[in-house]
């Protein structure tokens, strides 16, 4: 079993919740007297997320848990005392409640734990039970402040970094699959060919589930103003690509299955492989992407116009036609972005 998360939170989330667990600690002490405020600390700490967003929903389902499990173990406790399976008793009368009201697992384990820390920490009266929601309100207002007052986080430009990304590999993927065009391949570089393709799909996913972050990270955010126009460029431009990554995936698939050492002397095929360079260029330009000094990407879209082709020969014919068909989605896509 691995207990190691595959990336690091990022520290200043994590200096965010110890400044927010230490506030709440110390305001929620100074008003509410009594026992130490750990429910104050304890929302602190849940409420401080990625987004603020995510932070005001954590806030309610904390709120909504601990009212609902202090209530429960403060009916329980006065009606049987504090016996010892008492507790336990209000664990499995909190989780019963959330199923009965269909609460969301966050806010039903919040009850189950709640209860169980009412009567574990402390005598089950309305008295205690009210300040203890009291804590709890405190620590979650107050984490909700930091994380929006002490740089907002903004997951924009993890987005971005994803939708480059895609914009590199798909323009990659056309660039290769014209080379397989243009030179004789062996069975094993036609298999890393389309496996490469392939991986288009999982990129294409990240990017889109970054986006959706990027989203959530602007929900309630003072600094949002700045960023959900290019936020709303790159899901334009994810809308626009996504097909093309369908499209690529198709004939690099095509290829592999009906690949000739000959194809590479076929006319069609060698004009087919120029319009994959030109589409591969206007990727790049579409994603504002440098190529690298190998290759310079100019201003100027290079898929202008539709192919025209002779009539391929009868061994290649199926191939090239569907290679056809895949490539005039492909300028479809690109010209869209042009209108």
């Amino acid at each position: 079993m691995n207990v190691r998360a595959p990336r690091r939170v990022p520290l200043l989330q994590v200096a965010k919740s110890a400044l927010a667990i230490i506030a709440a600690w110390l305001v929620a002490g100074w008003l509410v007297q009594g026992p130490p405020p750990i429910f104050a600390a304890i929302a602190a700490l849940l409420v401080v997320q990625p987004s603020i967003n995510q932070s005001f929903t954590r806030a309610v389902e904390r709120s909504v848990g601990v009212i609902l499990g202090v209530v429960i173990a403060a009916a329980l406790g006065l009606v049987f005392g504090s016996q010892p399976w008492v507790a336990l008793l209000s664990a499995g009368v909190a989780l019963a409640v959330a199923w009965a009201a269909r609460i969301s697992p966050g806010a039903t384990n919040q009850i189950a734990i709640s209860a169980l820390l009412v009567l574990a920490l402390g005598t089950a009266t309305p008295n205690y039970a009210l300040d203890r929601v009291l804590e709890t309100l405190i620590g979650a207002a107050i984490g909700i402040v930091v994380n929006a007052v002490l740089v907002p986080p903004v997951l924009v430009p993890a987005a971005r970094d994803k939708v480059d990304v895609l914009g590199r590999e798909l323009a990659g993927a056309l660039e290769r699959l014209a080379d397989a065009l243009e030179t004789p391949q062996t069975p094993a570089s036609l298999e890393g060919l389309l496996i490469e393709a392939r991986l288009l799909r999982p990129v294409r996913d990240a990017a889109s589930d970054a986006i959706r972050d990027g989203a959530d990270s602007l929900a309630l955010n003072p600094r949002s103003g700045r960023h959900r126009a290019e936020l709303a460029e790159m899901g334009e431009l994810l809308d626009r690509f996504s097909p093309v990554v369908t499209q690529t995936v198709g004939m690099t698939r095509a290829v592999y299955d009906g690949y000739e050492s000959s194809i590479v002397d076929e006319p069609a095929v060698r004009a087919i492989a120029e319009q994959l360079h030109r589409a591969a260029h206007d990727v790049r330009l579409a994603f504002a992407l440098d190529a690298g000094p190998e290759r310079v990407v100019d201003a100027e879209p290079a898929l202008t116009r539709p192919l025209q082709i002779q009539t391929p020969s009868p061994l290649h014919w199926v191939l090239v036609g569907s290679l056809l068909m895949d490539l005039h989605r492909v300028h479809e896509s690109l010209r869209d972005g042009e209108s």
